[in-house]
């Protein structure tokens, strides 16, 4: 199936959906789209399809296919939760659906388990970023990032990028490419998720949404710091990490598991 649109008011979500049975949403990370995750291949979602999964995949407001505005709130994480919780009650509104994140995807996921946990079977939540005390450099990270990029073409924002410290579990595969989002609103998409975190930690705790939390080592803007206090808060989390490329990419496999295993 093509390219289908989900309107949210404010935005036309852009998604797809390929394969039956119960439903999986994947919500990737910042930068990223649909297009781009497969174009990168390292975690293969759609194999879920054979494993008797419907997968829906979608572009984040801003990212992709869907046109985002020049206001940083509306790239904020819980608001960003809002366009999820809204798209899964549209394409699975008798059943709850199981979620997959990225980074930003995972951080989205977790504010809409903190409102609305019914919508959810399972979720695998995957390179969780920097959070509550680890939050405040990534954040002024995002906020330099977004005022080098007024100024910049993509050209010039694409070589920066490429020139950027890379973490060593990617070292021998490291291509950042094109950012997923117009260049006109990227500043507001990193404004946006800058003065962002994930949900309060007594907030988390509350969630019983069985949970894979999947990090990969060596990344310092996805410490194994967040992913460890993850699993201690969520009462129903397994944790495990990724230490080479070879683990990342057997994922979705692992996910497959953990999925059919909470039904």
């Amino acid at each position: 199936m093509g390219t289908r649109f989900f309107d949210v008011g404010t935005a036309q979500l852009a998604f797809d959906a390929h394969g039956e049975g119960p439903v999986v949403v994947i919500a990737h990370g910042l930068t990223m789209s649909r297009a781009a995750d497969r174009e990168q291949a390292l975690t293969e979602w759609d194999r879920l399809v054979k494993k008797g999964f419907r997968v829906v995949a979608y572009d984040a407001r801003g990212h992709g296919e869907t046109a985002g505005r020049d206001e940083p709130d509306d790239y904020r994480w819980e608001n960003l939760a809002t366009d999820l919780l809204a798209l899964a009650e549209a394409i699975s509104p008798d059943e709850p659906v199981h979620a997959i994140g990225s980074s930003m995807g995972t951080a989205t996921i977790l504010h809409a388990l903190t409102r609305r946990p019914e919508r959810f079977r399972s979720v695998a939540l995957t390179a969780p970023p920097t959070a509550w005390e680890t939050r405040k450099l990534q954040q002024r990270v995002y906020e330099a990032t977004a005022a080098a990029a007024e100024t910049m073409t993509l050209d010039d924002f694409v070589a920066a990028s490429a020139a950027a410290p890379v973490p060593e579990i990617f070292a021998e595969r490291w291509n950042p490419g094109p950012p997923s989002i117009d260049m006109a609103v990227l500043p507001a998409v990193f404004r946006g998720a800058g003065v962002s975190d994930l949900p309060a930690q007594e907030e988390v705790a509350r969630i019983e949404t069985p949970a894979l939390i999947l990090p990969w080592a060596t990344d310092p803007g996805h410490p194994l710091s967040t992913a460890e206090r993850l699993t201690e808060l969520m009462p129903h989390a397994e944790l495990e990490v990724a230490e080479d490329i070879a683990t990342i990419k057997a994922w979705p496999n692992r996910v497959a598991e953990f999925f059919t295993a909470h039904p």
